[in-house]
């Protein structure tokens, strides 16, 4: 029963959330790292896309998104300092914005979004861990359970289907392990993940060029039945295609390089990827740390990436792995379709069928270690918004032991379901799912916004802040790095939204995304008349800050 003198029993569901700070800042390290680990989301897909800026430089355009990225980090250093709580966006908007704003962004694009998620993480690890090991097996082909079954095609969605029923099916055991466990497990998985990326860029590195020619040539005969000729081959269906490319090394190209800067951030916009699990971080209200856990993860796989791309270059060529891209993408004919992934490549240099499958495993831990990211951040988005009454108070249970939230943990699970089954059986499906990266990018919008303006919306809050004492010629730091964020997602959303050459501004795509705006806004507008009726304002729950 809520009395006047103990107002928290009226605004939220109970009086702390009953989370535990089971993390360190070198666990959200690791998790930030995660988030943007070059094999997954960079060698899965964004480096893939260089076929179609082939005059712009990689090196450059990873270096200068890396480098706008810093301001990101800031904001959301800044905002975990302030307000350290679960939900990040969503809590932060709220209480800047209001509940409405909040929740329709946070909603949007932690917890509807990341149901579209799931096909697509199941389909990176079909192409980087099923497909390449069992075509080393020997099980070639699109028979069922056979290596080109398992991915993503026009007249075979089962295989796909499968893959993200049992990438779901994982990706919810590591969240519900709790977050200590999860802690142990990525620590390993970064370990191993490490061990095999070492490996791959030696492999790389201590060849030749002539090496690569020789171990291209014969495992394309061996694994993929081409004739014995397929690396001069492919790189005469290239020229014959008029595809140019600049050494990686080469000058700035500044207009070509900026043209593949929203191709690049596809993979490495996300460090702040664990800002809604920083009320489980110990020491998370200190802004140095927190800076140094988010820019620690960018700036690690930012030279890992460039590392590697030297290493490729010592051997295969950067140009050669553009060319791969091309006859991935099919805008190269050349004699096999092969996914240009690093680890499938450096195993050519191995003729040994064992020694290839270890080296493939090593490297699937990047894949495993990052397979939390898909339902751990989203379930304290929908947690914080049951804990202030948005959503049923059910959705705010956590188990006694792992203190996991459950529920929420259920409600990203099974709608993810249906979902990839609609992903893997229905083309024009798939097509509504091309913006799944651009709204999670406006929801970002929103809260660099939200960070922009808190000194002045919320000056109660900001002033008795760690980090009030910051600032850039006279004007807060959280200021300034949100306008120079902002204009540079400004830049990426205006050329996802307005430039046919990424593959995103479909009609219907964005249209589907409106859908689920609209659905959120009706949740929350339902939620506050239902609430209204019970005596409960969610206009003052907006206003306060839980207590973890």
């Amino acid at each position: 029963m809520a009395t006047a003198d103990n107002p928290e029993t009226t605004l939220f569901v109970r009086k702390a959330t009953g989370l535990v700070k089971g993390w360190s800042i070198l666990d959200a390290t690791m998790y930030s790292a995660f988030a943007i680990n070059l094999i997954t989301v960079g060698f899965g897909f964004a480096f893939s896309t260089l076929i179609f800026v082939p005059e712009g430089s990689l090196m450059y355009a990873t270096i200068l998104a890396g480098l706008f990225l810093i301001f990101e980090v800031l904001v959301y250093a800044s905002l975990i300092a302030v307000m350290p709580r679960a939900g990040g966006d969503y809590v932060w908007q709220s209480r800047i914005f209001g509940g409405g704003i909040g929740f329709i962004l946070g909603a949007t694009g932690w917890w509807f979004i990341l149901w579209h998620w799931v096909p697509i993480y199941a389909q990176i690890m079909a192409l980087e861990i099923i497909q390449p090991i069992l075509t080393v097996l020997g099980f070639t082909g699109t028979e069922p359970l056979h290596a080109d079954w398992w991915v993503y095609s026009a007249t075979n969605g089962t295989g796909i289907f499968v893959t993200s029923i049992i990438t779901a099916l994982l990706g919810a055991v590591v969240v519900a392990i709790g977050m200590r466990a999860y802690a142990k497990f990525q620590r390993w998985c970064f370990l191993g993940g490490m061990i095999g990326l070492g490996i791959v860029i030696l492999l790389f590195a201590l060849h030749s060029e002539s090496d690569w020619v020789n171990a291209f040539n014969r495992s394309a005969q061996d694994l993929y039945g081409t004739g014995p000729n397929a690396y001069q081959d492919t790189v005469k269906a290239a020229a014959d295609a008029g595809h140019v490319s600049a050494p990686f090394f080469d000058s700035l190209a500044l207009g070509s390089t900026l043209l593949l800067i929203p191709f690049v951030i596809f993979w490495n916009l996300y460090p702040n990827w664990g800002a809604t699990l920083y009320g489980e971080v110990k020491g998370a209200s200190d802004f140095r740390k927190n800076v140094y856990s988010m820019a620690g993860g960018l700036i690690l796989m930012t030279i890992l990436t460039i590392v590697t791309f030297v290493a490729m270059s010592r051997s295969m060529g950067y140009d050669f792995f553009g060319i791969l891209s091309g006859t991935y993408w099919g805008t190269v004919a050349g004699p096999v379709a092969i996914f240009p992934y690093p680890g499938m490549l450096a195993a050519f240099f191995l003729e040994n069928a064992a020694l290839q499958v270890i080296l493939l495993l090593l490297l699937s831990l990047w894949f495993f270690g990052w397979l939390g990211t898909l339902f751990l951040s989203s379930t304290r988005m929908i947690f914080a918004a049951a804990f202030d009454r948005v959503l049923p108070e059910w959705a705010a249970r956590v188990d006694s032991r792992t203190r996991v939230p459950v529920p929420a943990l259920l409600l990203m699970f099974i709608p993810s379901i249906p979902i990839a089954a609609l992903y893997s059986y229905s083309s024009q499906f798939y097509q509504y799912t091309l913006d799944a990266a651009v709204v999670i990018a406006i929801m970002y919008f929103g809260t660099t916004l939200a960070a922009i303006v808190m000194p002045w919306r919320r000056p109660d809050i900001y002033n008795a802040s760690p980090i009030a004492k910051y600032k850039v010629f006279g004007i807060p730091l959280i200021t300034f790095s949100g306008l120079v964020f902002l204009a540079f997602l400004a830049y990426a959303l205006y050329k996802w939204l307005g430039d046919g050459l990424y593959g995103v501004n479909h009609a219907d795509s964005l249209y589907y995304m409106g859908v689920l705006y609209v659905v959120a806004l009706a949740i929350f507008v339902g939620s506050r008349l239902y609430r209204r009726r019970q005596g409960i304002d969610l206009a003052a729950v907006s206003k306060e800050i839980p207590v973890e």
